[in-house]
């Protein structure tokens, strides 16, 4: 074993002792020395996403160690491989003495497959085939999502759109637009790696990696492919972990010519809880809103909708239901669904008096509005405490999840920004993203209070419909 194995040894051994295992194995483990001349120290790592990291969250660790066994003036640079070339500190950059921030040279290798010379195993893209292009109904409240998505899905891997941000409210049809690109890319490139997800589905994947120590293996994978489907993006909002990992994978994807292609409730300026770096990649692309169907659409899809089931509507049926129902294509497909129903199962006819009772029972169109105020009533008198105290600054238990409640409820049923639901309860945005994330934490391990959560749900839907 030579002087720089051992020296490097006894660094290992006293960040062992710093650290709890499951990080000591994670982010040290495997990291080895390859070089000390001059007072420099080069260290080998897996990634540069591995070197970000380790001076992100252990720079004061590491540098204090690497003093204590190499002497005060030792300086440190990285090596680190990628796609099978090793990237080093170039010698006319500087070197970088501890004690003040390590700044490491971006690599500038570019080459298209970051897994040259390795064999990548097929994978499911996760697509719905009843998504696609020819199943889309487009009209002018659609048409220039639809024609970028059309032109993205012929030229994915020299895409001006890249990346593609969709946004707009919900059962508006983002998820169907971003999952037929990704199946017409499959119907050109059958080899191509496209892969659909969920935002939520993300973030679950990689939290089970960061428990078994697999971070490494989840990025190399998500670097491997070739066009990336995220849905429901604003699931990220405050996963500082998680979006700092995606942070990675999406730069990798882009400087590679990978097509991205995200959804979200809301345009990138509107979203609460992103950082900032991850939200600048956002805007860097084309950002499209899929708006409200207008009549047209709305029209066309409860036709296309019948005739897929085999129902024959009236011409008077489809206008009374295109007329009422205006918010979301997957409402009308239920009435459709809800009319179908009625017809083979009761043998009723199909009648505008029929299709005024489903469209009222599933829509409610006359339905009073759910707001803020009606939130903190209802959760105040399911817990007989005065309003007002919900508003107030007691930090007491029963008051204080009270808040908590109304801050979650405020956020997923009326979608109020985390900002503004703060400056109503005198709170900042951050406390407001805490609140949420401890709901949705406590419902996930305690039964009780799930149910709690659904009893409440019941509550406020007999509030605005009384």
């Amino acid at each position: 074993m030579n002087n720089l194995t051992q020296q490097w040894n006894k660094c290992l051994e006293i960040i062992k002792d710093n650290l709890p295992i499951e990080q000591y194995n994670a982010w040290f483990a495997p990291i080895v020395a390859v070089k000390y001349q001059n007072d420099s120290l080069t260290l080998n790592a897996p990634s540069y996403f591995f070197v970000e990291r380790i001076e992100d969250k252990y720079l004061h660790l590491l540098s204090a160690t690497l003093k204590r066994v190499f002497g005060p003036n030792v300086k440190l640079e990285y090596s680190y491989d990628i796609a099978g070339k090793k990237v080093v500190n170039k010698p006319d950059e500087p070197s970088y003495k501890l004690g003040n921030p390590i700044v490491t040279p971006k690599p500038t290798v570019n080459i298209n497959n970051p897994f040259v010379g390795n064999e990548l195993e097929p994978i499911d893209s996760q697509l719905n085939l009843h998504y696609t292009f020819e199943n889309y109904c487009d009209s002018d409240s659609n048409k220039l999502a639809v024609s970028i998505g059309r032109a993205v899905a012929a030229h994915p891997d020299n895409s001006p759109f890249n990346p593609m941000f969709i946004f707009g409210a919900t059962g508006v049809g983002k998820t169907h637009l971003m999952q037929a690109i990704g199946i017409k890319i499959k119907e050109n490139n059958p080899n191509a790696r496209v892969l659909y997800l969920t935002a939520r589905v993300f973030e679950s994947q990689y939290t089970t990696s960061v428990r078994q120590n697999k971070v490494n293996d989840f990025i190399n994978f998500y670097m491997s492919i070739d066009v990336l489907l995220l849905d429901d993006i604003q699931e990220f909002a405050g996963k500082s972990a998680t979006q700092n990992t995606f942070f990675h994978i999406f730069n990798h994807l882009h400087n590679h010519h990978r097509q991205l292609i995200m959804t979200s409730d809301c345009r990138p300026s509107d979203m609460d809880g992103m950082e900032p770096r991850l939200m600048s990649r956002f805007k860097s692309g084309m950002t499209v809103e899929l708006e409200k169907p207008d009549y047209k659409l709305r029209r066309e899809v409860l036709e296309r909708k019948a005739a897929q089931d085999g129902l024959e509507l009236p011409e008077e049926v489809i206008d009374y239901i295109a007329t009422n129902v205006t918010d979301s294509v997957r409402e009308l497909e239920g009435i459709v669904i809800s009319l179908l129903a009625h017809a083979t199962m009761l043998n009723q006819e199909i009648s505008v008096d029929l299709a005024r009772n489903v469209v009222t029972n599933s829509v409610r169109i006359n339905k009073r509005q759910l707001t803020f105020e009606i939130i903190a009533e209802t959760i105040a008198s399911h817990y007989n405490l005065d309003t007002d105290l919900i508003y107030s600054k007691s930090r007491k238990r029963e008051i204080n999840d009270a808040r908590q409640l109304l801050m979650y409820f405020a956020k997923r049923e009326i979608n109020l920004s985390s900002t503004n639901i703060g400056m109503r309860l005198a709170r900042n945005h951050a406390t407001v993203l805490h609140a949420c994330k401890q709901i949705e934490e406590r419902m996930s391990v305690e039964k009780n209070f799930q149910h709690e959560i659904e009893v409440l749900e019941n509550e406020l839907k007999m509030a605005i419909n009384s």
